[in-house]
């Protein structure tokens, strides 16, 4: 794995906090850091994107953020989770592992 994928996996991780936080903040002082969340978390897509494709490590950041606020919200939330999430979760889930394979077989092919 080299390091343009760690970026990809901060800026997710990063994703799932801020999307944490706007679900929780009530006060000033929780937005502020919430804030500097948001920065730091573009600050990593933004180096993804110098050594991976922009269109896959933008389609694995929104993938993984619908996916992880889908189950984010069933598990820290109560929220639910019903057959036609799930049912439209495949197809996303399938995306995000599909463009990662795929850009690992375009870098085999051009060696």
């Amino acid at each position: 794995m080299n390091k343009y994928w760690v970026y990809v996996i901060l800026t997710c991780l990063m994703e799932m906090v801020w999307v944490f936080g706007f679900s929780t903040a009530d006060a000033l002082w929780q937005w502020i850091p919430l804030v500097g969340v948001i920065i730091v978390d573009f600050y990593f897509l933004s180096k993804a994107c110098e050594g991976l494709p922009t269109g896959t490590v933008y389609s694995i950041f929104a993938g993984v953020g619908s996916i992880g606020t889908v189950l984010m919200d069933y598990f820290l939330f109560d929220g639910n989770i019903n057959g036609l999430k799930l049912l439209f979760i495949g197809p996303l889930a399938a995306g995000v592992i599909g463009l990662k394979l795929a850009d690992n077989k375009v870098k085999e092919g051009s060696h």
